[in-house]
C-alpha cells in the first residue's frame, strides 16, 4: 500500500494580499494551522512547505519542513521537493490559503482517488480547468513532473492538463476558492461567520 503524506503549500510570497497569508485568521487560527491540522488527519506525515529564507519564521518553524529545491518556481517547486524526499509515497498537496476548505471535500478526492493515473484533482468551479493546489499527486508523477519543469514550464495545472490524470467534479462548491487579495479574506470571513463556520 502506498503511503500517503500531506503537503501544505505555505512558500507563497503573499504580494497581492500585502501579508502573509499563511498568518491570516479566518477564526480563532492562523490559516496555516488550520490547513495543517486538516490535511494531517487524512494523511499519514503532514509537512508545510517553505522557502530556504522562511525556515526560521515562528509560524512555519512550529511543523515538519520541506524546504523548496532548485527545481521548479512556486508551487511546484515544492512537490518535487517533497517527492524527491519521499519518492516512493503519494502527496495530498493542499495550498494553505484556501479558507472554504473542509474535511468532506478533502474525504471526497481521497475516496475517490484514482492511483493508476498519475494525480487525482478536482476541476476549478470557475473555468473547468484541473485545480493542482488540491490534489493528490501518486508516485509515478515524479519523474514526468520533473521533466515538465526541466522543460522551461513551472506551471503545475499545465503538467495535469498534459498528462494522464483524473479530473473530478467537485461536490462541495466554493470549497476550493482562495482568497488573494484582502477584499477578498474579508469576503471570506464574513461568508464564513454567517455559516457559523469562523
Amino acid at each position: 500500500m502506498t503511503a500517503l503524506y500531506g503537503l501544505v503549500l505555505a512558500g507563497g510570497r503573499s504580494s497581492r494580499m500585502r501579508a502573509d497569508k499563511a498568518a491570516l485568521a479566518y477564526g480563532a487560527r492562523p490559516q496555516l494551522a488550520e490547513a495543517f491540522d486538516r490535511v494531517a488527519r487524512h494523511t499519514g506525515k503532514c509537512f508545510v512547505s517553505v522557502r530556504a529564507e522562511q525556515q526560521a519564521d515562528p509560524l512555519r518553524a512550529a511543523y515538519p519542513q520541506v524546504v523548496d529545491g532548485d527545481a521548479g518556481r512556486g508551487p511546484v517547486a515544492g512537490i518535487l521537493a517533497a517527492q524527491a524526499r519521499y519518492p516512493q509515497s503519494a502527496w495530498l498537496v493542499v495550498a494553505c490559503d484556501l479558507p472554504y476548505l473542509d474535511d468532506a471535500t478533502l474525504e471526497d478526492l481521497l475516496r475517490r482517488r484514482d492511483p493508476g493515473r498519475l494525480a487525482t484533482c478536482f476541476s476549478s468551479t470557475h473555468d473547468g480547468l484541473p485545480e493542482p493546489l488540491c490534489a493528490v499527486y501518486e508516485p509515478a508523477s515524479r519523474l514526468p513532473l520533473l521533466a515538465h519543469v526541466q522543460g522551461g514550464r513551472d506551471c503545475p495545472r499545465k503538467f495535469l492538463m498534459g498528462h494522464d490524470v483524473c479530473v473530478l467534479e467537485p461536490r462541495h462548491g466554493s470549497a476550493l476558492d482562495n482568497a488573494n487579495t484582502p477584499e477578498e479574506a474579508a469576503a471570506a470571513r464574513a461568508a464564513l461567520a454567517a455559516r457559523g463556520v469562523a
